[in-house]
């Protein structure tokens, strides 16, 4: 019950799930949030588990039911009896032509990377302030320099960049709320994502990287828990994790 405890959300795949790990082998107690991997999400809880007993819980809730997001927390206080810090990953990404944007895009992508993790945070934060606890976000360096074709997702992170700073400014001094922005870590995966990086875009991106390779999940995650756990006099602040992509952009 000594052990620090973090909600990971989008936590059942891809960089939500390094996270996830990492975090737990660093010794944090995880709870791992999903909407629809229930699947993958439990395979990581009963994987975790088998390290270290009673260390992991997945839960599912859907994000853009705000009204839910209080009973979420309660739950993770009743089961771990405390919740020491948020990592906001959870996020829809895809394309978005001028033209062609409409109100379920703009529930989609807003909700994901800006709704939620707003009152998320709201909820998470009277458990986080009485232990001195910590947001970290998961933004995109196109937050601040936009992807062409993506107006609506960039504009979505760009609210989340914002977002890190002013709730790092109101919830100061308990509470500590930074960012990680990846650049080039995983590809989509989705035939829309696939289109739009094709193997020729992916190696300009690469050409374009000064490490001149794509980075990894454990790249983020590795950040992720120096924020939580090594930067206790870091607050407000986004780190971009991305080869080097955004120094010439």
């Amino acid at each position: 019950m000594s052990a620090p405890v973090v909600l990971i959300t989008g936590a059942a795949r891809r960089v939500g799930a390094e996270i996830s790990r990492t975090l737990h082998a660093a010794g944090a107690n995880v709870v791992l949030h999903y909407r629809a991997s229930a699947q993958e999400a439990e395979a990581l809880a009963a994987e975790l588990n088998a390290r270290r007993e009673k260390s992991a819980l997945a839960v599912r809730r859907d994000l853009a039911d705000v009204a839910g997001l209080p009973g979420l927390l309660e739950e993770i206080v009743q089961h771990f009896g405390r919740l020491d810090a948020l990592v906001n990953n959870a996020s829809s990404f895809f394309p978005t032509a001028v033209g062609s944007i409409d109100a379920a895009m703009w529930d989609d992508l807003i909700g994901s990377n800006l709704k939620g993790p707003l009152f998320l945070s709201q909820a998470a934060a009277p458990q986080l302030a009485r232990v001195n606890g910590c947001i970290v976000n998961i933004t995109d360096i196109h937050a601040e320099r936009p992807l062409k074709g993506y107006p609506l997702y960039c504009a979505a992170k760009a609210g989340l960049l914002g977002l890190t700073r002013a709730l790092a400014l109101e919830l100061a001094p308990a509470v500590r709320v930074n960012a990680v922005a990846p650049g080039a870590i995983v590809w989509p995966t989705s035939n829309i994502g696939d289109r739009d990086f094709s193997a020729a875009a992916r190696a300009a991106i690469i050409d374009h990287t000064l490490l001149k390779r794509v980075g990894s999940p454990a790249d983020i995650a590795r950040t992720v828990k120096f924020l939580i756990f090594d930067a206790p006099y870091i607050t407000g602040q986004v780190i971009n994790v991305d080869g080097g992509r955004t120094a010439h952009l």
